[in-house]
């Protein structure tokens, strides 16, 4: 039942890991640089991405604050 267990809480973080994109670092018009940075992959559902209130950014640990139903 462990090795169950375990098995499929590694898939899960397998999977999510997986629709993750990184996003290469990058400097602005107006010369603010940006830091490399992963986010969720664009997928047209605001309920699931990082920023969204209710979720947690895995690599930073920085909980989401955006309503999702600001998005449009």
């Amino acid at each position: 039942m462990r090795l169950f267990v375990a098995a499929l809480l590694a898939a899960a973080a397998f999977s999510a890991a997986a629709r993750d994109t990184y996003v290469d670092p990058y400097v602005k018009r107006d010369g603010t640089y940006v830091q490399g940075h992963y986010r969720s992959a664009p997928n047209n559902n605001p309920y699931d991405n990082y920023s969204t209130r209710g979720n947690t950014n895995p690599y930073t640990g920085q909980k989401g604050s955006q309503n999702p139903y600001d998005y449009r």
